[in-house]
């Protein structure tokens, strides 16, 4: 199996001692993404504008990869505030459209840089 790093120059640099992605012969396993504006290096201050650019870097790591919103198997999403729950709800919606991967949602206590939406991922082509 051959595996290489993946990183996207659309997207901020990680915030730790890891790579944006790690792509194998069929798997794409996406780091947490920050909703950091690669513009600004900035988080925005409200939660939705958060879980926007989360997205928005997120696609570009997908893109680097190859691949698409639709090959995205399984997300794993956290929250500092679960009441925010049904509004980050609309933008996941938003995002991937018909298709619905695996989820999973939790409720942290904080989050790197001050952030309060994370989404990382697994995808497969």
């Amino acid at each position: 199996m051959s595996k290489k790093m993946i990183n996207s120059s659309q997207v901020p640099a990680p915030v730790g001692p890891f790579s944006h992605s790690v792509g194998t012969d069929d798997f794409l396993f996406i780091s947490g993404q920050l909703g950091i504006d690669p513009a600004t290096g900035k988080l925005p201050a409200d939660v939705l504008a958060q879980a926007k650019q989360s997205f928005k870097n997120f696609d570009a790591i997908l893109k680097e990869a190859g691949m698409t919103a639709s090959d995205v198997v399984k997300t794993t999403v956290f929250l500092t505030d679960m009441n925010d729950f049904a509004a980050i709800n609309e933008v996941y919606a938003d995002y991937f459209g018909d298709w619905k991967p695996a989820r999973s949602c939790y409720a942290v206590k904080s989050l790197p840089a001050g952030g309060d939406f994370e989404i990382e991922a697994i995808a497969a082509k």
